[in-house]
């Protein structure tokens, strides 16, 4: 077996599409992925999971229907399953998301933002 560390500017280095995520690791059922973030996204949830946002560079706001949530490098946010949000980024941001493997990051929507699944780099 081989044994060496996974970093997250190596990996970011590897693509520039934006809001597609691309994973990095996976501990049991849960995947790491590394994604870029730029504009607005869509109004979803994810009506089985949790999804937790960790900002590794840049900031990031996360809209709820009752408010919003300020991130930036070095802090983290969990969504509840079922709550419904949209993420926002004015400039370019550097985020590993945490969820369970399958999880399609529009949740239930569909169109131009969702992303391929269980893509690795």
């Amino acid at each position: 077996m081989s044994y060496q560390a996974i970093n997250f500017k190596d990996k970011l280095a590897l693509f520039d599409e934006q809001w597609s995520p691309k994973v990095i690791a996976q501990m049991n059922d849960y995947q790491f992925k590394v994604v870029k973030l730029q504009g607005e996204f869509v109004w979803h949830n994810h009506c089985d999971t949790d999804e937790t946002f960790i900002v590794l560079e840049g900031s990031l706001r996360i809209d709820f229907e009752d408010g919003a949530v300020n991130l930036t490098a070095g802090e983290m946010f969990v969504v509840p399953k079922g709550v419904e949000h949209k993420p926002f980024a004015e400039k370019e941001a550097k985020v590993l998301l945490i969820e369970p493997r399958g999880v399609v990051n529009t949740g239930q929507q569909t169109g131009s933002k969702t992303a391929k699944n269980d893509v690795w780099i």
